[in-house]
């Protein structure tokens, strides 16, 4: 678990497939009057522990593990696709641990979809990278997030997870759906779609109106990462939330 400082409500980031924890450092940064601000590795990501079984359940146990070690009661989980995912997850199966939760750009229903197109688009990038500039630089708008996705070895920039473990983790996605994790959360939700998500359509607005009182907000000119390509927008909505939620 990483900290990235406040003090008071654990506020905690989960990150999306392929980031770690230090992917959330620039949303941490206005974050922390808020609470107590923590980024956490998901297994085989980051820092953590590269074994399975790689399935929305053990990763959303994971999660609640760590809350439990805090000791500091029911947190506000914000997470990014796979993170938004398990933010879900660990609301419906721990429901004492979770305050709030915002989910950023990831749809219940994907089944029919495969890794093989990831696979081929994954695989198409110039592994290693020769430097920082250069990952910036291929992943254009993205460039900062992903910068934040590879670490430095003897022959360049790796991405720090491996694909393999990858491919596994998003196969899941594509043979159920996640309605019934939906319909089990009982705390306070915002969705935060991109205007160009490449999710399946409508989705999370209907998610929005399966659980009591949350909401939805579709970020205009962003596709997967509106907390990097539009953060006035996302940090005004987080903010809002995290008013009412923590009657600031």
């Amino acid at each position: 678990m990483l900290c990235f400082g406040g003090s008071g409500v654990p506020i905690v980031l989960l990150h999306g497939l392929m980031g770690r924890a230090r992917t959330w450092w620039r949303v941490a940064e206005w974050l922390r009057p808020y609470g107590a601000v923590y980024g956490l590795d998901a297994r085989g990501h980051g820092n953590a522990p590269r074994v399975g079984p790689w399935t929305t359940e053990r990763f959303a146990d994971d999660i609640a593990e760590a809350l439990r070690t805090l000791d500091a009661g029911p947190a506000v989980l914000i997470g990014h696709s796979m993170g938004g995912l398990h933010a879900w997850a660990t609301a419906a199966r721990h429901p004492e641990l979770v305050r709030a939760v915002v989910s950023e750009d990831f749809a219940p229903d994907q089944r029919g979809r495969t890794v093989e197109t990831w696979r081929g688009y994954f695989e198409s990038w110039p592994v290693p990278f020769s430097s920082l500039d250069h990952v910036r630089g291929f992943f254009g708008d993205a460039g900062d997030y992903f910068a934040d996705c590879v670490e430095e070895r003897s022959d360049g920039f790796h991405l720090v997870a491996d694909l393999e473990d990858l491919y596994v983790i998003a196969a899941e996605w594509g043979r159920r759906d996640y309605w019934d994790v939906v319909e089990a959360i009982r705390c306070p939700l915002l969705l935060v779609e991109g205007e160009h998500t490449a999710m399946p359509p409508g989705q999370q607005a209907e998610v929005a109106s399966r659980v009591p009182g949350a909401r939805h907000l579709v970020v205009p000119g962003s596709a997967h990462l509106p907390h990097d390509e539009a953060p006035e927008i996302y940090r005004g909505a987080v903010e809002a939330f995290l008013s009412q939620v923590l009657n600031r």
